[in-house]
């Protein structure tokens, strides 16, 4: 019951959060130099039709007044209309949002799976040319620019091996049908298992690019935590009790560690969500950053506004998960 009302609390929470994310980003997208009017019809465009657009757009409206009218629309649903395309962004969005989704998940499983067994491992054989050699290419991690890591796959992986696909999500020639837009769950729908390994082997490059720096940070952060945790009381009673070093280490130790490592993975996946724009131009990645990264060019200001209220309410409810997972995780948390 306490756990449900937390719960109902947080939720609340997210209201004055998004509704102050949505006044930061309609002022600053409004600060951009530009006029999405003129943008939308060219160069050539005369006085006069400008001015009809910016009157249709409701560009000449007073700032507030525009911004109540986004906030009328985005609270019934309606993320609005590309000023670009014409068409709604709410249908516009799924499918650049599923993109980013399936690398992020990817990205995010790759580090989890690399990052907390490594960090595990580095504090169970602490000061071991293991533990030496997998902090250095975690520190070797964090600092890489993802951008040239990207490159450097392309080029060595791709052009050099020619082991796996350097851009896009599916060979162009045999795309896969989409009908959620994830394309991986898609080619299983299908029953398409050729489909489904083309994908896979889409993923592998620009998903180890982006969960390079996640896997590094969580390494770290598990093998500081796991130090700490298996100098308590109770890991040293089991093994007093003769309990092999694995379970103790993956039985008692781990579950108490994980705490500040779940808050990494749940921040650095909110991240990846929005902060995947290099990785994603590098790739040719059709996912939400280059949709958003396009409409700060074309000045299309209602794509860039609902974008980023996505990807924050995204962000957001990903770390009220987090939250929720402490009480599951360490039972000692209570939520009053």
């Amino acid at each position: 019951m306490a756990l449900l009302s937390y719960s109902i609390r947080r939720i609340l929470m997210l209201i004055p959060v998004l509704l102050g994310m949505s006044i930061v980003v309609f002022s600053i997208i409004r600060a951009i130099p530009g006029d999405p009017a003129l943008t939308i019809l060219g160069e050539k465009a005369s006085a006069k039709a400008i001015a009809d657009l910016r009157e249709v757009l409701g560009l000449n409206n007073p700032w507030y007044i525009q911004y109540f009218d986004y906030l009328k629309q985005i609270i019934t649903g309606d993320l609005g209309v590309s000023l670009h395309t014409g068409a709604s962004i709410a249908k516009e969005i799924g499918p650049y949002l599923a993109a980013t989704t399936e690398l992020t998940i990817f990205s995010m499983c790759f580090a989890v799976f690399i990052g907390v067994n490594a960090g595990i491992i580095s504090a169970w054989k602490q000061n071991s040319w293991f533990d030496y050699t997998a902090m250095l290419i975690a520190l070797i991690g964090v600092s890489m620019p993802i951008f040239w890591l990207g490159l450097m796959e392309q080029w060595f992986f791709a052009q050099e091996l020619k082991w796996l696909p350097s851009v896009g999500r599916d060979n162009p020639r045999d795309p896969v049908q989409a009908i959620t837009h994830f394309y991986i769950v898609d080619s299983i729908m299908a029953g398409r298992w050729d489909q489904f390994r083309d994908v896979v082997e889409h993923l592998i490059l620009p998903g180890i690019a982006l969960g390079t720096i996640p896997m590094a940070i969580i390494a770290r952060i598990t093998r500081s935590s796991m130090l700490e945790v298996m100098r308590a009381d109770y890991v040293r009673t089991a093994r007093a009790k003769g309990m092999a070093q694995f379970g103790v280490v993956y039985k008692h130790a781990l579950k108490n560690a994980m705490i500040p490592v779940l808050t990494v993975i749940g921040l650095q996946t909110g991240l990846l969500l929005g902060g995947a724009v290099l990785t994603e131009t590098i790739f040719g990645w059709p996912g939400v950053g280059r949709y958003i990264f396009t409409a700060i060019g074309n000045r299309d200001y209602p794509v860039i506004q609902s974008g980023i209220l996505v990807i924050a309410t995204i962000f957001v409810l990903i770390n009220l998960l987090v939250d929720l997972l402490y009480a599951y995780i360490d039972p000692r948390i209570k939520y009053r």
